[in-house]
């Protein structure tokens, strides 16, 4: 099903990295030529655009079009991609591959890798501001920030980094504890994902976003963005270098808090399942078969 479903979704994955090459050159054409390099090598690798992605279908199950949501789709893929060019630093978690390719700084350095992230996620507000009428843009702004600053993405690797024994603070190695590492981290910018493909659908029908389609949305994102994190973490146990483009076993060397650690493969495992079935169900009430069938995925990753 799988197959099936990224075949599904190959146009959609077409039109977004063609949105994101028309904004590099669009809005960086007078960068200089090693920033827009290394911009540009992170930007570009293959990826599945799982954001994008999200922002498209949360678009389109309230009705909105690809071409309302590709602004959006843009920032959140920007500001992932910072994300990830700065997680892969030394000061953070030192890795030598991402997506089957040098990490950036590997690549260019490491002054030019974080100045690379820094200009991604600059350009994500910017993408956003010209992307939208003022309404829309200040809502998907406001989203975006929060969903990728303190409170959120960025607050969840400090914590992360807290949990790792790395940074003072508790030691405490709870589910709970835990999970609010991964809401932050990774469910906050899923919740910011389809929370911001709601809004680009309400500016193109001129109309506000219905509560229950944002209640449905913050249920699947939090369903989602935890399924995706134990799974992810189960692959940093199970998987191989292949299929995850990434170096993988380094959670356990470094004493991560991680769920295969906490509450064993077995009981990940049936996490994982339990939610799956509730991201599904909330993909339901926003009336999304593909977000469903996206779910599913999650559940059955490889990589």
């Amino acid at each position: 099903m799988s197959r099936e479903l990224w075949a599904d979704l190959k146009a959609q994955q077409e039109r977004v990295e063609d949105a994101l090459t028309t904004a590099l050159h669009k809005h960086c054409r007078e960068a200089p030529a090693p920033l827009a390099e290394a911009m540009s090598y992170s930007l570009l690798a293959p990826g599945k655009r799982l954001r994008p992605l999200l922002a498209i279908l949360a678009c389109e199950a309230a009705g909105g079009s690809i071409e309302a949501a590709l602004p959006a789709a843009c920032a959140l893929e920007l500001v992932h991609t910072y994300s990830l060019i700065h997680d892969d630093l030394p000061a953070m978690d030192d890795d030598d591959l991402r997506r089957g390719l040098p990490t950036c700084h590997k690549k260019f350095g490491e002054a030019l890798a974080i100045l690379a992230g820094d200009a991604l996620l600059t350009l994500a507000f910017e993408v956003l501001a010209c992307g939208y009428g003022s309404k829309i843009a200040s809502v998907s702004i406001k989203e975006l920030s929060s969903g990728a600053g303190a409170v959120g993405m960025v607050g969840g690797q400090v914590l992360d980094l807290e949990a790792e024994g790395r940074l003072p603070g508790t030691d405490v190695e709870t589910i709970e504890h835990l999970e609010n590492i991964h809401r932050r981290k990774t469910g906050s910018m899923f919740r910011s994902s389809l929370r911001l493909g709601l809004y680009a659908a309400a500016s193109e029908r001129e109309d506000k976003v219905d509560s229950g389609l944002l209640a449905a949305a913050d249920d699947y994102a939090a369903a989602f963005g935890l399924a995706f994190q134990v799974t992810d973490d189960l692959l940093d146990v199970e998987g191989s270098i292949d299929k995850a483009g990434k170096v993988v076993g380094k959670d356990a060397a470094r004493g991560k808090l991680t769920y295969p650690g906490l509450l064993g493969i077995a009981e990940s495992k049936q996490r994982v399942k339990e939610l799956g079935a509730a991201a599904m169900t909330a993909a339901a009430r926003l009336g999304s078969d593909r977000l469903v069938e996206l779910a599913k995925y999650v559940v059955r990753r490889d990589r």
